[in-house]
């Protein structure tokens, strides 16, 4: 790496943390500032073979600069990193989902600005997942992988055997809950014991009966916005799903980091999943000829019939996200800086994330897009970002952790039918 280069992206930064300070308080622990180099946490599965494949050229490119990665299930790291930035040793490059702890991290100058340094990356960005990135105006993250819109995801052949087919609409989705059962198989996967997965289900209801105003009431803390009747009827249509048996009787025990949710799609032991465009690369590798096939369906998330939500709006993460942390030596911030500034999204970044089935959200891909082997889930995906009315970002990272967690121990006993939707309801607006 030239000197220059460096140079120039330490500048670009901003105001940090004073160093001195910071290195004294984090000595060598795992993941911290040691002075050994920058270092990377990720997730495994999804992307992780594009963030892997990015790391291991930006290391054989820059010798004096490397980036070290670790890689860790979704609920591992989650707590990892939130013990490794309350104590000062989180990574240089920080993976989160933005929203509320992102804001979190800000308030409490524990990540940098990088609105200079990435201003050339994030020009090529899909604005609405760019702007999730930002606090009060500035960048404070940018994106590291595909963008996650939520889609469903069907075995079509378990449903021709059931004799239904894809659901357009919340009837049609009840009737082929009836039929799938009637042929013997779990209608829809669910990961329960892992609880998130259940977000996406009432976000999407909440969202098609009562458009974006349902859950922007809870983000702008109104008093009783969990008890609306948009997001009332939301929890009351989850317990008709589960009572109607939508999801079978072992839910409670299937974990979303075991990619056994996906498997029981992929064995044809279930005849549907609401999941992240993050499994897709999953069910290329583990059912490819289920793929191959044109067997695996996709679909947006069904119209509510007399709801107000727009058809096209969408939930999930624009992305995940890269921020620096603030505790990080000055050499490692500038490491990181020229890695998001030169290596995320160019082009051999792009070309592996669109060869695992994932859609990077650079603007104007579409003709990219077409000449891959196999576009159609990648177009489809890119669209749905591209158009949608409203991306809205998953509950459990748009909302400070606090409320986060009762979200998901409330929620969990929801479809657990332990407490009504009303119950619900009451529970949570005692946390705004």
């Amino acid at each position: 790496m030239k000197l220059g280069t460096r140079r120039r992206s330490l500048l670009a930064l901003g105001a940090v943390a004073p160093v001195a300070a910071a290195l004294g308080a984090c000595g060598n622990q795992p993941g911290g500032p040691s002075g050994d180099g920058a270092t990377a946490w990720g997730l495994t599965g999804g992307a992780e073979e594009a963030m892997r494949a990015s790391f291991e050229a930006w290391n054989e490119a820059n010798p004096d600069d490397q980036i070290t990665a670790e890689y860790f299930a979704n609920d591992a790291y989650k707590e990892k990193i939130r013990t490794a930035i309350g104590s000062g040793n989180a990574p240089t490059l920080v993976f989160g989902w933005a929203g509320a702890t992102l804001a979190d991290y800000v308030a409490n100058d524990q990540v940098v600005d990088v609105t200079e340094s990435t201003s050339a990356l994030t020009e090529r960005l899909l604005p609405s997942v760019a702007q999730v990135g930002m606090v009060d105006g500035k960048v404070y993250a940018v994106p590291n992988n595909q963008s996650q819109p939520v889609v469903l995801y069907h075995n079509n052949e378990v449903l021709e055997a059931a004799g239904t087919q894809v659901p357009t609409t919340w009837s049609e989705l009840l009737a082929a809950v009836e039929a799938l059962k009637g042929a013997d198989v779990i209608p829809i996967a669910l990961a329960g014991q892992s609880v998130w997965p259940e977000l996406m289900w009432i976000s999407y209801l909440a969202d098609r009966v009562g458009g974006e105003a349902a859950f922007q009431r809870v983000l702008d803390g109104e008093a009783g916005a969990w008890s609306h009747p948009d997001m009332l009827r939301a929890a009351q249509m989850i317990t008709e799903l589960v009572d109607a048996g939508a999801f079978g009787d072992g839910f409670a025990s299937v974990v979303a980091d075991a990619g056994a949710d996906h498997a029981l799609v992929s064995t044809g032991k279930a005849g549907m999943i609401l999941q992240g465009s993050w499994i897709y690369p999953e069910f290329l590798t583990n059912a490819p000829d289920l793929v191959a096939g044109g067997n695996l369906l996709f679909s947006t998330f069904p119209v509510v019939e007399d709801g107000a939500g727009d058809p096209t709006s969408i939930v999930g993460n624009p992305a995940n996200y890269w921020s620096i942390t603030a505790s990080a030596s000055e050499a490692d911030q500038g490491t990181a800086a020229d890695y998001l500034s030169e290596a995320v999204y160019d082009e051999e970044h792009i070309d592996s994330l669109l060869a695992i089935g994932a859609v990077p959200p650079v603007a104007g891909l579409e003709d990219r897009i077409a000449q891959e082997d196999d576009p159609a889930f990648l177009d489809f995906t890119y669209a749905m970002v591209r158009d949608a009315a409203h991306f809205e970002l998953s509950w459990d990272q748009a909302i400070p952790a606090d409320q986060a967690q009762e979200l998901l121990n409330n929620l969990s006993r929801l479809f657990l039918g332990e407490i009504t939707a009303e119950e619900f309801a009451e529970a949570m607006d005692a946390t705004l």
